[in-house]
């Protein structure tokens, strides 16, 4: 694997010796680190436990097309906005809604 990764320029590596990324690997990996935050987010952000949530944004991050991917990384930033003037008001409380309708449904199904 490493020598395909050379091959495609995305690391330095000398068989039995050290590994480094190129310029080029370092960003692709940033990409896909991005890309599997955003999924691990959204996620969380419905209610998916943590750990279910890690493991199945790794395969969302390798499924999906690049425009839908790009749709759920501007919903994550949308409904994670830092500052509440930034975020519609209605945003809280449906995050409260959303909540408390996940945990009725605990006790019911």
């Amino acid at each position: 694997m490493m020598r395909k990764l050379h091959d495609r320029g995305f690391v330095v590596y000398e068989k039995y010796g050290s590994i480094t990324l190129t310029p080029e690997g370092r960003n692709v990996a940033e990409a896909v680190k991005t890309r599997h935050d955003t999924f691990k987010k959204f996620l969380e952000i419905i209610l998916v436990p943590k750990d279910v949530a890690a493991k199945d944004a790794h395969v969302l991050e390798h499924r999906l097309d690049p425009k839908t991917i790009l749709q759920f990384t501007r919903f994550v930033k949308f409904i994670t906005r830092a500052t509440s003037a930034d975020r519609p008001k209605f945003m809280g409380r449906w995050m409260k809604q959303f909540r408390k309708y996940c945990e009725e449904k605990r006790t019911t199904a």
